[in-house]
């Protein structure tokens, strides 16, 4: 499947990032001499999105300079300087910006690093594994082992017909949630304006057999605290063979 937009969830307050993020979006704090958000953005465009919608809250003014910088792909903005919309509520809003149809989502607050020359990218392999005829999200998934920065936490179980459940203790195939999705945008044609949680779609699609994942091949660093960015530069200059990125 071709996917040519997405949604960059970046409202976050990034208060566990503090005091770093007293004077800065999440963001745009810079780990191996890049923002997060450009982790992000760099693999949407090198996946072949040209329009992405991203919403602002925290330090808005900082984000939209940052962005109105960023020549990859056409940027718009949904602003929550008001009010938080949550996860849910956030991807609601800021896909009325974008024409009904395939999109992709990700966080902004997380990357990941992947080997050069590559035949597929994890964005391209999921735009290609997401199937709208059996899907309401194709989520992408790391193995707890090749996380950085993680909490430890084992979100989904991954079948091997590619379906996920809740991750419960026991299950042979636990996964992470890479923070990356495949969806079509009308999923969420009927969500409330109030902020909510993600995670309501998540099981309403877990109930109907519909959430399926696919596995990333690479390395997925988080940074929810000062501590862990010390971890997750030492991530990407061992992956890229003590060179810094």
């Amino acid at each position: 499947m071709t996917i040519r937009n997405a949604m960059v969830l970046a409202a976050g307050l990034g208060t566990r990032l503090r005091p770093i993020t007293d004077t800065i979006p999440k963001p745009l704090v810079v780990i191996g001499n890049k923002p997060m958000i450009d982790y992000a953005l760099d693999a949407l465009t090198q996946a072949g999105i040209e329009t992405i919608a991203i919403n602002v809250h925290h330090h808005a003014e900082q984000m939209e300079r940052h962005l109105a910088g960023y020549a990859g792909a056409e940027i718009l903005i949904s602003d929550e300087r008001d009010r938080l919309m949550d996860s849910g509520g956030g991807l609601a809003k800021g896909l009325k910006l974008l024409p009904p149809g395939p999109v992709m989502v990700m966080n902004a607050d997380l990357f990941w690093l992947e080997k050069n020359g590559i035949e597929q990218t994890a964005l391209q392999k999921l735009a290609g594994f997401f199937d709208g005829e059996k899907m309401d999200m194709a989520m992408l998934c790391v193995k707890l082992e090749h996380t950085t920065g993680h909490n430890g936490k084992k979100d989904f179980n991954l079948d091997e017909d590619g379906r996920l459940s809740r991750y419960r203790e026991g299950d042979d195939n636990p996964v992470v949630y890479a923070g990356a999705i495949a969806m079509d945008s009308r999923l969420l044609a009927d969500a409330p304006t109030e902020p909510f949680n993600l995670n309501i779609y998540f099981d309403r699609a877990i109930s109907a057999g519909r959430l399926f994942g696919t596995m990333l091949d690479g390395e997925w660093i988080t940074v929810g605290t000062p501590d862990a960015i010390e971890a997750a530069e030492t991530t990407i200059r061992r992956f890229n063979g003590g060179e810094a990125a």
